[in-house]
């Protein structure tokens, strides 16, 4: 209540508070009821306008002031012109921020109407960080005569920063200091609504930073702050002005850039961005190297609202990533039916599981002395409905993205151990386990669970990991291969040499196996190959740690012998047999006794590449004309050829690229085809290098 009352002494009937202070400037006849009444309203208001943020002012009839609190003059006055004396509008001017009204306070003086809770700023630019409030009202004299204006304030001051720095925190990301997500996708918005009825075009980077979650694991949350904050500083030096730059959160910035559609500019900006983004940063001493990678989407084409256009942008960066990171990607139609094919497919997925729709196929392990199946591997298989076969190098990704890679992991361990049961106490079964399932803390109690149901020793259980659970190394990490060596189970480590290896992790986990990729042994036995080197390096490493070896992908029996002498301890592959039912694998241990059979090629031969192209071929002084079925390295097969199968090996020309004869000899010949032996190696890139001059004449 006090407030009103203060109020209502201010600017009451006729205005008590000011009349109390003329009061004291002409002498009047003693009423001691009236002047007590008068302290009492001067003490009153001296308060209020010392102990609150309200204030009081009032004018003359020509809208002057006549009055205005001490602490409001005092930050007003200038030496040589007070504010009291001063024009109310030229003392305050309406707050330009404020919507409140249009109407301004020169209109109320000269109209005589009243206003309430105007915003105001001081008039003089050199006082602008000041905001208040003010009300004000007429007033007459007993004669009905207007003699001014009479009204109170308060101070916005503190209040108006405070809304700033909530706008700020709401438009602004608090790290980096640049635009936040609810800013750009405004801005983005107003954009693309100016572009569509000026039909213009505007385009949109969608950046993600490469390897910044390693930072983050080995470095701490506080230098990876840091760093994102010299990102946006270079980002943002990159851009310029030509586009508004922000951060949507983690490691992820978004550019856009209004007006701009020139892909091949917009190609050179993109490099310029990766470029500058991925040179070395030095935060606390410590040197750090991230990348970049950026997805691009133009407006209206690739979008005409900001949602589109940001899936699209998104699509068009998951592009680049998979492509091998570190470059950009303008968006495509066919990514979007990627898209929406891979959303398909990971809807399937979820119904898979349910829908019995897995099962279980087994790859032989055989050993190289005794030649002895020693072991399946367990392979996860997925017989879609509709599709038949799928992929698992289709469909393991999206489980692994979707989150169903654990739950599908765990009927994979329990089938496969389930179907070992029934396999002799000897041969062991390998589990793969992805590095989402490594993470679990729950993954011993899964094994342990698993082995107990199917009452299997846990000797026999072999869990393949695969490298990537090296990514994010830590105590968690070494603590889970001590588990699971406390359940007795064997660790092998799957396709070695091929993602993040590192000789160090080697030393610390106890894995009892290595296997060796197969992209290591296919050509092994090939003259002047070198993978056999490193196969031979692997094995020597291996027996250092006192771990069994296992080469992957054998496929032809001229490598089997070479795997062997290379003292690789076992063998996987088509060589041995493909991937089999549990049903067909009890019958393959039945009839053989438990012993392999190598099947395929004897020979290895290099890749061959199928194409259907003529070319001219040239025995002695006879030229013809063929049709080449396939190509590698090291020879070819042709057809269209009538040669006499009794006449042994023949030396002849052969028109690779046009106008450009190879020498070769043809080794065997039957029902028409023929194949050939080159005398030199062919470099295969010739027929797609774009100097190179192509193939004499397409088939038709």
């Amino acid at each position: 209540m006090l407030p009103a009352l203060i109020l209502a002494l201010a600017v009451g009937a006729g205005g008590a508070a000011f009349a109390l202070r003329a009061a004291r400037r002409r002498p009047s006849a003693p009423h001691p009821e009236r002047d007590s009444r008068d302290r009492l309203a001067r003490l009153l208001v001296d308060e209020f306008e010392a102990h609150s943020n309200g204030w009081f002012w009032r004018t003359d009839r020509d809208g002057c002031l006549s009055y205005l609190s001490e602490k409001v003059a005092a930050e007003l006055d200038a030496p040589d012109a007070p504010a009291l004396g001063q024009p109310l509008h030229a003392v305050f001017r309406m707050d330009s921020a404020s919507s409140e009204t249009e109407r301004t306070l020169g209109f109320h003086l000269a109209a005589h109407t009243a206003f309430s809770n105007y915003s105001v700023r001081p008039a003089s630019r050199a006082k602008l960080e000041r905001w208040w409030s003010i009300s004000g009202r007429p007033i007459t004299d007993p004669a009905g005569q207007f003699i001014g204006f009479v009204g109170s304030g308060s101070d916005l001051t503190e209040s108006r920063r405070a809304d700033a720095e909530i706008t700020r925190l709401a438009l602004f990301d608090g790290l980096t200091g640049l635009a936040n997500r609810q800013r750009l996708r405004l801005s983005l918005e107003q954009t693309l609504s100016r572009n569509s009825s000026a039909h213009h075009t505007s385009a949109l980077f969608l950046l993600d930073l490469d390897r910044f979650k390693a930072v983050n694991d080995t470095l701490g949350h506080q230098t990876g702050d840091a760093l994102l904050k010299q990102v946006a500083q270079r980002l943002q030096r990159a851009i310029g002005g030509d586009g508004l730059v922000g951060r949507l959160g983690g490691d992820e910035f978004q550019v856009i850039l209004p007006n701009e559609t020139d892909r091949t500019q917009l190609g050179d900006l993109a490099r310029r961005v990766i470029f500058d983004l991925s040179q070395p940063y030095t935060i606390d001493g410590s040197a750090i190297s991230i990348g970049c990678s950026i997805g691009v989407a133009i407006a209206p084409e690739d979008g005409h609202d900001a949602e589109t256009l940001v899936r699209n942008a998104d699509l068009a960066l998951y592009a680049a990533k998979g492509d091998g990171r570190g470059i950009h990607r303008f968006f495509r139609p066919e990514m979007l039916a990627g898209a929406q094919s891979r959303k398909q497919l990971e809807d399937d997925l979820r119904d898979a599981l349910a829908g019995n729709q897995f099962f279980v196929a087994y790859q032989p392990v055989v050993s190289t002395t005794t030649e002895r199946i020693v072991g399946y591997e367990a392979l996860l298989r997925w017989s879609h409905p509709t599709r038949g076969l799928v992929s698992p190098s289709d469909f393991i990704p999206v489980a692994e993205d979707c989150g169903l890679i654990e739950s599908i992991g765990e009927w994979a361990l329990r089938t496969a151990c389930l179907d070992a049961a029934a396999w002799p106490k000897d041969v062991r079964v390998a589990v793969n386990v992805s590095p989402i399932q490594f993470a679990n803390p729950a993954l011993p109690t899964l094994v342990t669970s698993a082995l107990a149901k199917s009452g299997i020793a846990p000797q026999r259980l072999e869990l393949e990991i695969t490298e990537g659970v090296f990514l994010n190394e830590n105590a968690a990490t070494e603590q889970m291969f001590k588990t699971l060596k406390g359940c007795g189970v064997r660790l092998a480590l799957d396709d070695f040499g091929t993602g993040y290896s590192s000789l160090g992790y080697l030393k610390k986990a106890p894995f009892d196996k290595i296997k060796i990729d197969q992209s290591f042994v296919r050509g092994a036995a090939i003259a002047g190959n070198r993978n056999a080197a490193i196969i031979k390096a692997i094995v020597s490493l291996a027996e250092t740690l006192g771990m069994e070896t296992t080469a992957e992908g054998v496929e032809n029996h001229d490598e089997i012998a070479l795997i062997r002498d290379l003292g690789c301890s076992h063998i996987q592959g088509y060589v041995y047999g493909k991937p089999a039912r549990a049903a067909d694998v009890l019958a393959q241990l039945a009839a053989g006794g438990g012993r392999a059979t190598a099947s395929g090629y004897r020979i290895s031969r290099s890749p061959r590449t199928a194409m259907l192209r003529t070319a001219k071929i040239q025995s002695g002084e006879v030229v013809g004309e063929v049709r080449i079925r396939n190509l590698s390295t090291t020879g070819a097969m042709i057809d269209g050829i009538d040669v006499d199968a009794g006449t042994g090996e023949i030396e002849v020309l052969i028109e690779l690229l046009e106008d450009q004869m190879f020498p070769a000899t043809l080794r065997w010949a039957a029902e028409g085809k023929a194949g050939l032996e080159f005398a030199e190696n062919f470099n295969m890139e010739r027929l797609t290098c774009p100097s190179a001059v192509q193939p004499a004449r397409k088939a038709g």
